[in-house]
């Protein structure tokens, strides 16, 4: 079983890629991964099934949360409630988060 995981290469990878997230841990109880957002790209996720939460790595932004903004910063986090409209905007440098549900990523 992996028990270590490189998130700079998977930041690296995104940043070559089509999406904006990876996640690297996908199982039953727990899921986690990445995602980058360049300056005015849009996040597009849907409200999840599970609980999640953030953690700001570096960047800044914001990230909407059932119609309410709150300002994101570098060593922030955030909890996002299971089935609760969310997204990440109005970055003005790259934005990098870590993100982990309380069950799969689906």
């Amino acid at each position: 079983m992996k028990i270590d995981f490189d998130t700079n290469e998977y930041i690296e990878k995104i940043a070559k890629s089509d999406t904006y997230f990876h996640t690297f841990i996908n199982k039953e109880n727990l899921a986690a991964g990445v995602l980058r957002l360049e300056p005015g790209e849009e996040d597009t996720q849907d409200p999840h099934e599970s609980d999640e939460i953030y953690y700001v790595v570096k960047g800044d932004g914001f990230l909407l949360v059932d119609e309410k903004d709150y300002p994101v910063s570098e060593g922030m986090s955030y909890y996002v409630a299971k089935n609760i409209p969310h997204r990440f905007h109005g970055n003005k440098k790259e934005l990098v988060v870590m993100y982990f549900f309380s069950g799969p990523d689906t």
